[in-house]
Formats: structure tokens, sequence, C-alpha cells
């Protein structure tokens, strides 16, 4: 076989050209495929003409690597070449399918178990920037001033413009004591704002709570982890101590900015406040991944009024528990929808280390529907204010609420039959609105004097007053949306 190939004179190589060498080492691979799954001619089943229409695409695959191999200006390593081919393809798929290499992949192993090395700040990307939710209390990143809604220009000078989240959080993670410099971009501010914040190993405290007198508590659970449950379940021991061993007769559950975390302790939070029934269940293609979760009457909480406080900010496994409750008609939900990335991320180890995050199904309540691209609707909307004072009640943000219904790519709502955003639309959204979050990191709920925080916090002062008078409130079992 022979190729020619032009560039400042002609030349004709004899043999195997390196996109033929590729090409073969596929065939290869789909032959032994076939030896097992192949039938006999003229028969052909659909799966193998599918086969068939995949190895043609593969061609085309080859066909790009050899000549990047070949032509490109300075040569590339293989493994470059590869992890960036399964980033693309895994990018086209949906917003939370990824590739982890093993650096992050074991980084975020650590940071389930409640403490890593970093800044202390949650981000996420929109719009193709790189945004702060918020940073964590007491964190290097609040110290410094780092705020919700900063955009983050550039790491260490070098700028964040479609970097993909888990390579901006590899950026930004780092051993304790090392320090980094990050330009942000704040509203009302015409210049950067570079600020240098030295790394610190970042104990994430998931659960705050607070004994509200009268037989009330507040808890706060800002992300599940692997032991929030258990966390939890000690906070509520204590408030049933500072009421002086009573049973507790109201709780505000706040899971407002809470990104999610791990499903199984969703799953326990759940079977702490439900006697029985469907907490949740995922659908997929696979049969591994049709599971139904239920609750049980062993361990479960008095049947005290709750409500739960919920926000824009509120995904995933905050999700699962809001529309929980909500479905069986044991809380009352307040604030504002949440936001709506109802999807099942499997993470799948791979043998050099990393691992494959693939959307492998769906959420969906006890009544059926799910969660994806719609969210929790609450059953008392009460939209975050700003007090006016220096000491904001709720942080604008310069990005707008966005949920996961405007990301481009993100899965459409089984229910609903909603199409996914396209490109563009994010940003047509940021240009109609803009939001106000609750500044809980200004917050402490420990410590707070409770008539300065319901000042600061409007969510919470009608969430308090509401659970003050929950019988005239009783939620609706049934309805989500």
């Amino acid at each position: 076989m022979r190729e020619t190939s032009k560039g400042s004179g002609d030349r004709v190589r004899s043999g195997f050209s390196a996109r033929e060498k590729v090409l073969t080492s596929v065939c290869v691979l789909f032959g032994v495929a076939l030896v097992f799954t192949g039938r006999q001619l003229p028969s052909v089943s659909a799966k193998e003409r599918a086969g068939s229409n995949l190895f043609e695409e593969l061609k085309v695959f080859t066909d790009v690597l050899s000549v990047v191999k070949r032509d490109y200006v300075s040569d590339v390593e293989n493994k470059k070449l590869v992890e960036g081919a399964i980033k693309g393809m895994l990018a086209t798929l949906d917003p939370h399918s990824g590739y982890l290499d093993p650096d992050f992949y074991q980084d975020l192993q650590v940071q389930t178990k409640g403490e890593f090395g970093g800044l202390g700040i949650e981000i996420t990307i929109k719009d193709g920037l790189l945004v702060v939710v918020a940073p964590m209390e007491g964190s290097p990143a609040e110290k410094v001033g780092v705020r919700p809604g900063d955009i983050i220009v550039k790491i260490d000078g070098k700028f964040t413009k479609e970097l993909s989240l888990v390579d901006a959080v590899k950026r930004l993670r780092g051993p304790k004591g090392s320090p980094i410099q990050i330009s942000l971009s704040r509203k009302g501010i015409p210049d950067l704002i570079d600020v240098t914040i030295v790394r610190d190993n970042i104990e994430v405290k998931s659960v705050r709570a607070r004994y509200l007198g009268d037989g009330l508590a507040y808890v706060r659970v800002s992300q599940f982890m692997e032991h929030t449950s258990d966390d939890l379940k000690a906070a509520l021991g204590q408030m049933v101590r500072d009421n002086n061993g009573d049973e507790l007769r109201g709780l505000v559950l706040d899971l407002r900015n809470n990104p999610g975390g791990l499903l199984a302790q969703a799953v326990r939070i759940g079977d702490m406040f439900l006697k029985e029934g469907v907490i949740v269940y995922t659908d997929g293609r696979v049969d591994a991944q049709k599971q139904k979760f239920f609750a049980h009457s062993r361990g479960t909480e008095p049947e005290y009024p709750i409500v739960v406080l919920v926000n824009g900010g509120s995904a995933s496994a905050s999700e699962i528990i809001a529309g929980a409750l909500k479905d069986h008609g044991r809380a009352l939900i307040v604030g504002t929808q949440t936001f709506g990335k109802g999807s099942v991320q499997t993470i799948t180890p791979l043998e050099n280390g990393g691992a494959l995050a693939l959307t492998t199904a769906l959420y969906y309540t006890k009544s059926g529907n799910s969660i994806q691209a719609r969210g929790v609707k609450p059953d008392v909307e009460v939209e975050a204010v700003s007090n006016g004072s220096d000491q904001l009640q709720g942080v604008r943000s310069p990005i707008g609420e966005i949920r996961e219904e405007d990301i481009p790519g993100a899965i459409r709502n089984p229910s609903t039959g909603d199409a996914p955003a396209q490109d563009g639309g994010a940003l047509q959204k940021i240009n109609k609105t803009t939001a106000i979050r609750p500044d809980l990191t200004s917050i402490d709920p420990e410590k707070e004097d409770i008539a300065e925080w319901a000042k600061k916090d409007n969510q919470f002062q009608r969430a308090y007053e509401l659970l003050k008078t929950f019988g005239v409130f009783k939620p609706e079992q049934g309805k989500i949306s």
C-alpha cells in the first residue's frame, strides 16, 4: 500500500501509512468482536449493520489521527491525543458526562470524604465562563474576599475561557500552603481583581444546625458527603437535648445552594423523615440502572412539621430530598425553583487510574415525575431580595439564574418532552434576568442572632414564620412540578 504526501516537495512512501496502521488495529479489534457476534451471510442483523456504520465513522477518526501525527507543527503525545478525543466525545453527550484523569479522580474520591487541598469555593461553568457559586464558610477564598457571582478570568495568568469544569477544578486544587493567583471579574468594577490565595486543607462541614427555641430547629445541609446522614442525625439529637429532651416541634431544613453529592446519603436522609414508600427511583437503558429506593419505619424521625428551603442552587441529591418530601406530603417546600439536575452519573474506574463519569439514568420521584431540566417547584415561592444595606441579604449574580434547562446539550425532560437548550440559550436568559441568591456564607447559623438573621435572609424568615403556623399550611401530597 502506498500514500503520496505533498509538502515542500513531492515524496512517495511505501508500506503502511500511519492512518493505515491505526485503521488496521481498529479492524483487528472489531474483527475479534465479529467472530463472536457475527452470523452467516447473507443474513445481516441490525446490530451488525450498526457495527458497520460505527466502523465507517471510526475510519474518519483514524484518518484525522494519522494526519495530526504526521503533519502537526510539533510532535504530540499519543496520550494527549487520545484523552482529547475522549473528552470531546463525552462533551457531545450531555453537560455531566466526562473523563476524569487519574489525578482528578483521586482528588474527587478524597473530596467525598470531606477534606481536600484547595481554595474552598464552589464553581460552575456558565456560557463558557468559570463562575463562583459561593465560597465555603471560613475558606481561604472567603478570607480574601471572593464573592458569589465572581467570574474567574485567569488562573496563574492563564485565561480560563472554554476550560472544562474538570480542568478548572484540577488547576485550583493543590497542596496546603501552595499559593495561586486568580483574576476576577466583578460586576460594577471595570478592572480585573487580582488576588493571591494560599491553599489550605478544606474541611467541609456539610451540616450546620441551630436550636431556634420553643421546640423549633434549623439545619443547613451544604452538600452530601460520606458522613452527612450521620452528622444530621447527631445534630437532630443535640437539638432534642437542647429542648430538654422533648421531641422537636418543627424543623427548617435548608438545602439552598446545595449542589448534591452522594445518592446513598440523600436516600438515607430521606429515610430519616419518611416511614414507607419510594424515596426515589432511577430508570435507564441498562437493567442495572433501574433501581428503587424505599423508606423504612425503623429510625424514622417523629412526624413533626418540616419546611424545606430550596433555590436555583439546589441540585441533584438536594432535589431528590425536596421532591421526595413534597411527593409524600411530608414537608412544605419554600423558596424558588430548583436547578433541575435529575440525571445519574455512574463512575467507572479505568485501567490508567482515571475514570469515566457517564450519565446512565434519570431520577424519578414517587409519583413518576422526572426532576431533569425541570426541578422542584416550591409550594410557597419566596424570591430572595436585597435589604439595601452594605451587608446584602442576597447577592445579585451578574450571570443570571441559569438552570439545567438553559445549558446547551442538557438532556430533555422525559415527562414534558421539552427540547434541550440550543447554543446561546443561556446567554439569552442572562440578558433577560438577574438573579439574587442569599449570601449564606455571611450567616453563621450556629452563632447568628435570630432577629438579625431574619433581616438578612427573607427566605429563612418566611420559612421560620410558616413553621410556627404550620397547621394552617399543610402540604398537599402527591404533587410536584
